[in-house]
């Protein structure tokens, strides 16, 4: 009886922690779905490749909106609700793309819009739920809990266009979105059914039981912002151009991957999304590796350094003409990228402690507007140029977010009062703040 008691007890605490992890592979999974599927949809539709950029306007606009917004529905709603309804959204995403197989031309593009504006919603809206709930699972491993996380997120980037490929040689790309809609469902159906913790302060210190009510408050931080303000403040609006360049570089790389080995460099499908694949894999893996490497190495001369990695890649890109070769640079492009948002994120939050949640959301916020924005760039550049003389263009997103990333440093010792330094001195870690 006992036993029979406690093996419920470990299931009803294991059914949330699983559902929330695999939500978060879940958006991976979706918000890589449709450049997975780009050279389909070119093929099927027609795009050109100024349509194909645009399609991620809507999900730049979306995205930002959810974001802003998640904080004060969180707050409403509770976490729980949020996260079912992002689920949902995501559904939506995917049977929209799915549904573009069966339209003309002309509804297909409308289609995919707004598959990518659901996208960009479910995302900006999953924000608080899959960062908010991790360190309520593990108060004791908090870092880790996220950390882990947003590893399960890469996994879904990385694994996804493997997943797509064989739907797409097999002649059934439509069974990939639809795969996509099943899961989505589940986790759906799993959200409903699990009980997740509340923010309270038994559950907040791992002493107590979790209870299965919502709302989940979130701290005032988030939703009341004082005199003071990071707005400010000249170096928040650096960092945030600096996450708006990270981002053009990012959307370059990722959003364009399959379409120029594949139409451009003529490599094989299995290769042009393999490289997409690792591209993801090697961003998972450079966090992992900053991680550690933050313990003995100051952040922010890791942060300096990777837009030098950045440009080397984007450099080398244009001789991508064999598949080890295309592999291996989008390999080193994922590198470069892998950790400095990540790291944006923690020093803009370490200058403005007082307004943590707030900055970050804002640059989650600057992050979707690049990657669209810059995404949309590169369709009308190609208008003009080979894809080639794109990727070489493209050193002066990286160029000049490390420019813009040494001023907002200096600034902060301005803003903070600090005596100037000779000397670059080590920010503290985020994790010490």
């Amino acid at each position: 009886m006992n036993v029979d008691m406690s093996m419920t007890g470990i299931r009803a605490r294991l059914a949330p922690i699983a559902t929330l992890y695999l939500a978060g592979m879940l958006q991976g999974l979706t918000l890589v779905s449709f450049p997975a599927s780009s050279a389909v949809l070119k093929q099927l539709h027609g795009f050109t490749d100024a349509q194909y950029g645009a399609i991620f306007l809507p999900q730049v606009a979306a995205a930002i909106v959810g974001a802003l917004a998640g904080g004060s529905l969180a707050n409403r709603l509770g976490l729980k609700p949020l996260l079912w309804l992002s689920l949902a959204i995501n559904a939506l995403s995917q049977g929209l793309l799915a549904g573009s197989l069966m339209l003309s031309p002309g509804a297909a593009y409308a289609a995919v819009l707004s598959g990518t504006a659901s996208l960009g919603l479910a995302f900006g809206l999953s924000g608080a739920p899959l960062n908010g709930y991790p360190p309520l699972f593990f108060p004791s491993r908090r870092d880790t809990a996220i950390v882990a996380l947003h590893t399960f997120l890469g996994l879904g980037l990385a694994i996804g266009p493997v997943i797509a490929s064989p739907f797409v040689m097999a002649g059934h790309w439509i069974g990939f979105p639809l795969s996509l809609v099943a899961l989505a469902g589940l986790l759906v159906v799993a959200t409903g059914f699990s009980r997740f913790p509340p923010l309270a302060p038994d559950a907040a210190s791992g002493t107590g039981d979790w209870q299965s009510h919502d709302p989940m408050p979130l701290p005032q931080s988030m939703t009341n912002h004082r005199a003071g303000h990071p707005v400010r403040v000249l170096s928040f609006w650096l960092f945030t151009a600096v996450a708006v360049l990270y981002a053009f570089a990012e959307g370059t790389f990722s959003n364009w991957a399959v379409l120029y080995l594949l139409t451009v460099k003529h490599l094989p499908e299995t290769v042009a999304a393999g490289a997409l694949s690792v591209f993801w894999a090697a961003m998972v893996a450079g966090r992992l590796l900053t991680s550690v490497l933050v313990l003995r190495i100051p952040p922010r001369r890791i942060w300096l350094g990777l837009p030098l990695l950045m440009i080397l890649a984007f450099l080398s890109l244009p001789y991508a003409d064999t598949p080890v070769v295309g592999i291996g640079l989008f390999a080193l492009a994922g590198l470069a990228c892998s950790a400095f948002f990540p790291l944006s994120i923690g020093i803009v939050s370490e200058r403005f402690r007082a307004h943590g949640p707030w900055v970050a959301s804002m640059m989650i916020a600057a992050l979707m507007a690049g990657v669209g924005v810059g995404s949309y760039t590169v369709g009308l550049l190609r208008e003009a140029f080979a894809m080639e003389t794109v990727y070489r263009l493209s050193i002066v997103y990286p160029l000049l977010a490390l420019g813009l990333a040494v001023l907002a440093l200096r600034e902060r010792d301005v803003v903070t009062g600090a005596e100037p330094r000779s000397r670059p001195q080590r920010l503290p870690d985020p994790d010490e703040a």
